[in-house]
């Protein structure tokens, strides 16, 4: 379904049922798995949404400064060498950091149109307005949908820039995360351009730091996903029986972010409108993983979208997070 007014669009290619399709899905593979685990997205209600914003404000949390910074300084090479005309960003949220892109682009005199992706409507719809009032004349196509099933349906106007920022990346494990990126290359025409934004490798103290700061915040936000689960599920946890616990996997190279249980659980999931009802049981000790924030290296990430089908054009880093800027490569006939 698609909505016009004026110079703003939205598309949706998310239905109101399918989150709850695919939380009851989530729930049920997950927390009867060993281990037990959650994806990351069920974070994301409002007081998640809430709590990850204050998160950024964090003294400990350097990721969103430290990129906002790094655009800052590459924002206008990256619009001469993109020559985009159209920026697309998966994952757009608010998007707050994507004006310095807009602005280079529009300052370079290219811009024409903005793509927003994301999976909250709302939040989208909103951003989409703001921007809609801050760069009259912009086209703003906002899609609703989820960025691993419906790259192929991204709108296609003029010469894309498709920017993927916030170290999001990371929270896909390699196999997915080289299914994407073999995916997005084949929705890339020649001459567009990648955009890629991630966290490097660093101090460990300094990366469990930024997931369990002082105030208590990321613990706060990593406990939300059990009221979530307790409203939208039937679930009956309760978020006082977990500890927050952020460990440093050195052999994979990423931030694991889990709930500990303090006591020995016995957990009823209960819903008939979601076609749940089970039972969990936790051990003390026991962890569920909540997210993994994986970490690399600047070769570590050309090597991998070299291996998707991408040449590397150039990369921004500070030693701290990189942005990478990529192009399809050419198919050799």
């Amino acid at each position: 379904m698609s909505v016009s007014v004026d110079l703003f669009r939205l598309d949706r290619h998310l239905a109101p049922g399918d989150a709850r399709a695919a939380l009851a899905a989530d729930v049920l593979a997950g927390l009867t798995g060993r281990p037990k685990w959650l994806p990351p997205k069920w974070f994301y209600d409002a007081a998640g949404s809430r709590l990850f914003d204050e998160i950024t404000r964090l003294p400990e949390y350097y990721p969103t400064r430290t990129e906002r910074a790094l655009l800052a300084a590459s924002a206008a090479d990256i619009a001469a060498r993109s020559g985009a005309t159209t920026l697309v960003e998966l994952g757009s949220g608010t998007s707050e950091k994507t004006r310095l892109l807009l602005d280079a682009l529009r300052a370079a005199g290219t811009l024409r149109s903005f793509v927003p992706f994301d999976v909250d409507a709302t939040v989208l719809a909103e951003a989409a307005g703001a921007l809609c009032a801050a760069y009259p004349g912009l086209a703003v196509h906002g899609v609703v949908g989820d960025f691993e099933r419906h790259l192929p349906l991204l709108p296609r106007p003029g010469r894309r820039l498709v920017a993927f920022l916030g170290g999001t990346i990371g929270n896909l494990p390699p196999a997915a995360r080289r299914s994407f990126l073999a995916e997005l290359r084949g929705c890339l025409a020649p001459g567009e351009g990648f955009l890629l934004g991630v966290d490097l490798v660093k101090d460990a103290a300094i990366l469990q730091a930024a997931y369990d700061d002082a105030a208590g915040v990321t613990a706060a936000f990593n406990r939300n996903v059990l009221r979530v689960l307790d409203r939208e599920a039937g679930a009956a946890f309760d978020p006082a029986d977990f500890d927050h616990v952020a460990v440093w996997n050195a052999a994979e190279a990423w931030i694991e972010m889990r709930l500990r249980a303090r006591r020995d659980l016995t957990v009823p999931i209960t819903s008939p409108e979601l076609g749940l009802d089970l039972v969990v049981e936790l051990a003390a000790g026991e962890d569920i993983l909540t997210e993994i924030s994986a970490k690399f290296t600047v070769a570590g990430i050309e090597a991998e979208l070299a291996a998707a089908g991408f040449d590397v054009l150039t990369s921004y880093t500070d030693g701290v997070m990189a942005l990478v800027l990529a192009a399809p490569a050419a198919v050799t006939p």
